[in-house]
């Protein structure tokens, strides 16, 4: 179950490759000439975008009562996954293993999509931090130092790294010792951040809580002066924080989902099941080369272009970071629709019976797995291909509309060339991997 990421292939994908590539990269180039006719002054901002939510969603969404009892489900959630983690059989039919690597990972882009960012509500770190900080008097989000700017979100981007390298390339990731292990070092690190620097390291650093905040800002709730709004995906989008970072975590998670496609190729199995090199480190080398291709080539085409007074090249990356989420949005769809909507199905018919007893603690162990999506492989075929290009569009939008925004109005159509070479190039090798797998 764990390993068969996306279930997907060619045989997943009955429409003509050649037709699915073209189309995308011809939507791409008609998508961005309409735009240069008709956009031509910035539409989204998120300091002034927005309606307020109804009253009573608001009332609800921000009362203590609904924060706690959200809180109380992370925590709920986390020691019952605990317990079968630490007292469960190692195999796989251990619900922990289902719990992170498809409910969690997998599962935090479609509640992001509908509910904004919910790790952060449910997030145990965050309420341990609170207790802790109830207990002794301080305050939860300062800490005994002001985290420093140049920090930004690298250590999110570190973390995710160690998370999908422990997913994806690591042999044992479906041992129960590792992942324990990493679970511990992830406490650790961010319950001592957050006592020295307070929520703000949560903010920053911990790599769920910043992947699901990243995909929320593509839901229609977001935040204006502390009031709950409803406003388009887009026009959230242009919420995101740009800070040091933010394209070390884009290009993890977008180089992450293609280097997924690309170890399942005929051509990576066969290197890898005839190579006497190490395994392990050659597939770390690869992912980390998929990683820094995405980043380097998306901060080499938004730097190539010219700046305006008083804006440094240097700070065009991550201005133009949050662009590339609706594109890793678009290809997680892609790439794990199948894997988690049949292997979620299963992990929640494994956590009624954590303990492999043949018990039914949650009601759920009687269920049965429906195949639906496989079986019907032209709707599934769609669907991806929809996936990734809608990813794609999105993202010239969000980018066009960045660019007339910053850009002198000499190089607002030009600068964007670069990028749009970029996405394209990022669609047919997205879509031909999606292929190829």
């Amino acid at each position: 179950m764990v390993l068969a990421h996306g279930l997907g292939g060619a045989q997943d994908l009955p429409i003509p490759a050649a037709l699915a590539i073209a189309g995308a990269a011809a939507a791409l180039a008609v998508s961005f000439i309409v735009l240069a006719v008709a956009w031509r002054h910035p539409r989204y901002d998120a300091a002034t975008s927005g309606r307020p939510a109804p009253a009573w969603l608001a009332r609800v969404v921000d009362s203590p009562v609904f924060g706690t009892a959200l809180r109380l489900l992370g925590l709920a959630f986390l020691l019952y996954v605990g317990w079968a983690a630490l007292a469960g059989p190692d195999l796989l039919v251990n619900p922990t293993f289902g719990s992170v690597y498809v409910l969690l990972w997998v599962g935090i882009v479609p509640l992001s999509l509908l509910c904004g960012p919910f790790f952060r509500a449910v997030s145990p770190v965050r309420t341990v931090n609170l207790l802790f900080s109830r207990l002794t008097g301080g305050d939860p989000d300062r800490g005994l130092y002001d985290l420093p700017r140049w920090i930004g979100y690298w250590p999110a981007a570190l973390g995710l790294f160690a998370f999908v390298w422990l997913e994806l390339v690591y042999p044992d990731a479906t041992y129960l010792s590792p992942v324990r292990l990493w679970f511990a070092v992830y406490f650790a690190v961010m319950l001592i951040g957050s006592a020295l620097f307070g929520s703000r390291w949560l903010e920053r650093a911990d790599p769920f809580e910043v992947y699901s905040t990243l995909v929320g800002h593509l839901s229609v709730f977001g935040r204006r002066d502390g009031m709950l709004v409803l406003r388009s995906p887009l026009a959230n989008l242009d919420a995101v924080p740009a800070a040091p970072g933010l394209v070390g975590v884009v290009a993890v998670l977008f180089g992450s989902t293609a280097f997924d496609s690309f170890k399942d190729s005929n051509v990576w199995l066969t290197f890898t099941q005839t190579t006497d090199l190490p395994v392990t480190w050659v597939n770390t080398g690869v992912l980390l080369g998929f990683c820094m291709l995405v980043g380097l080539s998306l901060a080499a085409a938004v730097m190539a272009t010219g700046v305006r007074d008083g804006l440094r090249r240097l700070e065009l990356p991550d201005l133009f970071a949050h662009s590339v989420v609706p594109i890793i949005v678009g290809y997680m769809v892609a790439h794990y629709l199948t894997f988690f909507v049949e292997s979620g199905q299963q992990t929640l018919i494994q956590l009624s019976d954590p303990m492999a007893t043949g018990a039914n603690l949650l009601g759920t162990a009687d269920w049965q797995v429906s195949y639906w999506l496989s079986l019907h492989p032209t709707f599934l075929a769609v669907t991806k291909v929809l996936a990734v290009v809608t990813g794609h569009v999105l993202g010239v939008i969000a980018a066009h509309d960045r660019a007339v925004a910053l850009l002198p109005r000499r190089h607002q159509l030009t600068g964007q060339l670069p990028l749009l070479l970029v996405m394209v190039f990022y669609t047919v090798s997205g879509l031909y991997l999606l292929f190829g797998a």
